[in-house]
C-alpha cells in the first residue's frame, strides 16, 4: 500500500482513536461512573450500571491496546490493524445504535454529546480501516510474478 498524505492522516487519526479508546477504558475500570454519567445520567451510580461500565471499560481497553499493537508493530506481528481498528469502530457504531434505542430514556443534553462522540469515532475508524489495510502491504502482481495455481488456493 502506498503512503498517502491522507493515508497517512488516516493511520494517525486511527492511532489516536486507538490511544483515547485505552484512556477511556482505564477509566471506566478505574470510576465507572465517570464516563457513564453522561451517556445513562443518574442510573450511572447503581451498581449494574457499574458493572457495566467496567466491563464496556474492559472492551475499550482491550480494543485499543489491540489496535495500538497492531498499527505500531512490525506488520503481522500482533493481527491486523485493518481487523482491530474496524472491530473497534463497529463497536462504537453498536453503541451509537443502542444510544438511539433508548434515546428518550437518556439525559437531553449528553446524549447528543455521547451520540456525536460515538459516531465521530465510529466514522474516523472506518475510514482508519480502509487506510491502514492489512498486517502485510500488498503489492501488484507483475507480468514477471507466476500466476497463481488452483493447487494453492
Amino acid at each position: 500500500m502506498t503512503s498517502t498524505p491522507i493515508a497517512s492522516l488516516l493511520r494517525r487519526g486511527a492511532t489516536i482513536v486507538a490511544a483515547g479508546r485505552v484512556a477511556l477504558g482505564v477509566t471506566a475500570l478505574a470510576w465507572p461512573s465517570v464516563p457513564a454519567r453522561p451517556w445513562v445520567g443518574a442510573a450511572a451510580d447503581d451498581v449494574a450500571a457499574q458493572v457495566f461500565g467496567r466491563a464496556l471499560g474492559a472492551r475499550d481497553l482491550a480494543l485499543g491496546l489491540g489496535a495500538l499493537a497492531a498499527l505500531q508493530g512490525p506488520a503481522g506481528r500482533a493481527g491486523s490493524p485493518r481487523a482491530w481498528v474496524a472491530a473497534g469502530a463497529l463497536s462504537d457504531a453498536l453503541d451509537v445504535a443502542a444510544s438511539l434505542s433508548s434515546w428518550q430514556e437518556l439525559p437531553r443534553v449528553t446524549r447528543w454529546l455521547v451520540a456525536a462522540s460515538a459516531g465521530g469515532a465510529a466514522l474516523a475508524g472506518a475510514a482508519g480501516a480502509l487506510a491502514v489495510g492489512g498486517a502485510e502491504p500488498t503489492r501488484s502482481r507483475t507480468s514477471a510474478d507466476p500466476a497463481p495455481s488452483a493447487s494453492a488456493a
